[in-house]
């Protein structure tokens, strides 16, 4: 009796664990499964007639052949790992600042500060950076009335500005993993170490950045992919030469209505994120699960 009792429990148990967890299964399924499965069956294929198709690697073939899409490609990834290496740089110390040498109000108010840019949507975000440098914009004109400059120079569409917005977009996104890493660390551990005669350097690379090394790797996963798979930021920026894959890819699929070439495209930007991500995991020996537990 009593072990149908338990058997019946452990049941009712699984059956309410299934439906807490259906919402995420169709969201996964639905949003994410079937429209890469849609999007693989679209990229093997070639059209060879009105509504007729045959299988092909022709897509993939045409990026390698065309030197513009493959360089956009090598573009997109260089200036995606720049910028994030460049958000690590900026957002370690912001981090480390809030996790570690400020306590109440403080802490509260610099956290607020990393949220306010996420307040407004990403294209009030973008538009702001083009009416800020923008020739007739205000840095420009501040740069002339400071005698920097002779005349108002054209801010926009450069690289330096698309790395910029890019590292400003990510920041929260570096930041917040950080945080979580590093409030874990024991201050004693550090204390520790000076006592022992260690210095700033030495402790930050031997303790600081093993401890935090999930926080950094989580972050880095995540401002990469953002950054890899943006399309506003580097387009309103960067303008017509902006050359970001995202860019190739939108182009295919609704300048062009050509679905398969777009598919495939979008074959190779997953791709190449998997394989960063991989590498980063293998070079730091960390599991993604412990890595995103961090976010």
């Amino acid at each position: 009796m009593a072990a149908s009792n338990g058997s019946s429990t452990s049941a009712q148990a699984r059956l309410i664990l299934l439906l807490l967890l259906a919402p995420a299964i169709v969201w996964l399924v639905g949003l994410i499964v079937l429209p890469h499965v849609d999007l693989a069956v679209l990229s093997l294929r070639e059209r060879v007639a009105p509504r007729q198709y045959a299988p092909s690697f022709a897509q993939y073939r045409t990026f390698f052949e065309e030197p513009l899409y493959w360089h956009t490609f090598v573009r997109t990834a260089t200036m995606s790992i720049v910028a994030t290496a460049i958000t690590l740089l900026l957002a370690f110390p912001i981090a480390w600042t809030i996790a570690k040498l400020v306590k109440g109000r403080t802490k509260s108010l610099l956290l607020v500060l990393c949220l306010i840019p996420f307040w407004v949507s990403e294209t009030v975000r973008t538009l702001g950076w083009m009416i800020l440098l923008r020739e007739s914009g205000v840095l420009p004109a501040l740069l002339v009335k400071l005698g920097i400059t002779d005349t108002p120079v054209e801010l926009l569409y450069r690289d330096a500005t698309i790395l910029v917005a890019l590292v400003y977009t990510s920041m929260l996104f570096m930041v917040v993993p950080l945080i979580s890493a590093l409030e874990s660390l024991d201050d004693s551990l550090i204390e520790a170490a000076y006592d022992l005669g260690g210095n700033g350097p030495s402790i930050l690379w031997q303790i600081v950045i093993p401890h935090a090394a999930p926080g950094i790797l989580a972050g880095c996963i995540v401002v990469f992919m953002l950054t890899l798979g943006n399309y506003l930021t580097p387009t309103l920026l960067g303008g017509k030469n902006s050359l970001w894959f995202t860019e190739q890819i939108y182009t295919q699929f609704i300048t062009r209505f050509n679905w398969e070439q777009g598919a495939a495209f979008g074959f190779l930007l997953l791709g190449l994120s998997t394989a960063i991500v991989w590498a980063g995991l293998k070079i730091t020996g960390q599991k993604f699960g412990e890595v995103m537990s961090k976010t």
